[in-house]
């Protein structure tokens, strides 16, 4: 007997797109198609869309960032992250001098332990020391399968120089595991900041004139051909340009194993925010960029070239972003896990860029597959996880940060029309939303340990033959 059978939806599989049901017994997803037998509950979904549940590999929940601390804890965070149809999050670890790499997962999974959906880290590697390559061993050991590395904010002393990068990227090679890399190119900020007049950081258009596409593209090609060297598999963390993008292809055509990722804020906003009233809400880094840098990143994000998309949700409030009279002196980082699938559907496959199986795959199997996680996760197949987002297409709404779930007051999409909405979400075939309605648990989420190296927990796709076929079959989107 199934514990639930969700009959005639609209099932996005990796095969195709099918009208069938889809049935879970013990939090896995036990048959898709044409599902027949006894369940304790039915559901007629007709009309509705169910896509494996979205996976946001860059998220920082209440992290501190100088004297504030981003607003969403884990979990008013991942209440968010669930109502828009996020079934699985990786935030990461903050790292110090003064701690362990260890004592900073540690600490994380503390923090993490209200989630109500699951989780796991990036370890971040800060204060590099020769004694860090075996705490990166360790962390890995406690299911850590990627790593954070800066190569900007070195006056925080977060940035890693490239020798230290290198011995690092060569353990992680060793370990089958990720390198995730915030690219900006250091010198480039300073040195744009030093030759700025003071009166100019005096507005928000400077906060883009000190960090142009030229800083985020020779970053990436610095940390591309390190990787190269290492043979370390490297990802492009928020990708915001058009000029970084032609680096990763130039760098994947030489064989580098690298990954990018943009975010929904890169897709649909531009620089020109920073003239206008609200300016200083919108302080990211890297910055926004021009229309033109958009439309690149959303041609890459359709033909592939932008492997998925996560949100860099780190969101602080309008209070947090009070004007202190100079740019460089907020808190950066714009929120955005409440709204990264149902934006992708509206833009993504509403413009023409995105077929449904391509949505899937950029807002949860991609990411998934990168960091070790399918197809317990990102996927609809028997055997994966049961997390379904469920999407009603015909929906039409506004955003507005008064009607969300996040605690945020700003929401850099205010106003924004939006068509499709996530009604229902299942987590492990428990219901976090159902019709609207948030019932997510305290504490249910689980901390995801990942192998590194390994493509989850099955290690092929056997199951797709309990995948039934019925009506017309599968159809392309």
């Amino acid at each position: 007997m199934y514990d639930l059978v969700l009959k005639n939806g609209t099932l996005v599989l990796p095969g195709g797109v099918v009208t069938g049901d889809l049935a879970v017994r013990d939090g896995k997803i036990a048959s898709v198609g044409s599902v027949e037998g006894a369940a304790l509950e039915t559901v007629d979904v007709s009309g509705l869309v169910l896509l494996p549940g979205a996976v946001d590999p860059h998220v920082h929940m209440e992290l501190p960032v100088g004297g504030a601390r981003s607003c969403d804890d884990f979990l008013d965070g991942t209440r968010a992250a669930a109502a828009g149809g996020v079934t699985t999050i990786l935030d990461f670890t903050v790292g110090s001098r003064e701690t362990t790499m260890q004592e900073d997962l540690e600490e994380r999974l503390a923090a993490a332990s209200r989630s109500v959906i699951d989780y796991s880290f990036h370890s971040e590697v800060v204060g590099w020391t020769p004694e860090r390559l075996e705490e990166m061993r360790a962390v890995a050991s406690m299911g850590v399968g990627s790593f954070k590395f800066f190569t900007a904010y070195g006056d925080s002393g977060r940035r890693t120089e490239n020798g230290p990068l290198y011995e690092s990227l060569r353990v992680i090679a060793e370990l089958g595991a990720v390198a995730s890399v915030h690219a900006e190119d250091e010198s480039m900020i300073q040195t744009l900041l030093a030759m700025m007049p003071e009166q100019d950081k005096a507005s928000m258009t400077a906060l883009a004139a000190s960090r142009p596409s030229l800083c985020e593209a020779s970053a990436v090609q610095v940390v591309a051909w390190l990787a190269r060297q290492a043979g370390a598999k490297l990802h492009i963390m928020h990708l915001s340009s058009g000029m970084g993008l032609e680096e990763v292809q130039c760098a994947r055509a030489e064989g580098v194993d690298i990954t990018a990722e943009t975010c929904p804020h890169y897709l649909l906003l531009t620089e020109s925010v920073y003239s206008g009233q609200d300016a200083r809400f919108y302080s990211a880094s890297p910055a926004l960029r021009e229309d033109a840098d958009r439309e690149a990143l959303w041609r890459g994000l359709s033909s592939g070239s932008v492997d998925f998309l996560s949100t860099d949700h780190c969101p602080f409030t309008r209070a947090q972003k009070a004007w202190k009279g100079a740019f460089d002196r907020l808190p950066y980082g714009l929120g955005g896990v409440e709204l990264m699938l149902p934006l992708a559907y509206s833009e993504g496959v509403g413009g023409g860029w995105l077929s449904l199986q391509d949505l899937a795959d950029r807002t949860s199997t991609a990411a998934a597959r990168r960091y070790g996680l399918w197809p317990r996760k990102g996927s609809l197949l028997p055997g994966s996880d049961a997390d379904v987002a469920l999407l009603d297409p015909k929906a039409t709404w506004c955003v507005s940060a008064d009607s969300m779930i996040s605690t945020c007051d700003f929401s850099p999409f205010e106003g924004l029309e939006v068509r499709g909405r996530v009604v229902s979400v299942l987590s492990r075939g428990e219901f976090l939303l159902r019709d609207g309605v948030l019932t997510a648990k305290p504490g249910r989420g689980v901390f995801l340990k990942r192998v590194p190296g390994s493509h989850g927990l099955m290690k092929n796709m056997k199951n797709m033959k309990n995948v039934k076929k019925r009506g017309g079959g599968m159809k392309d989107a």
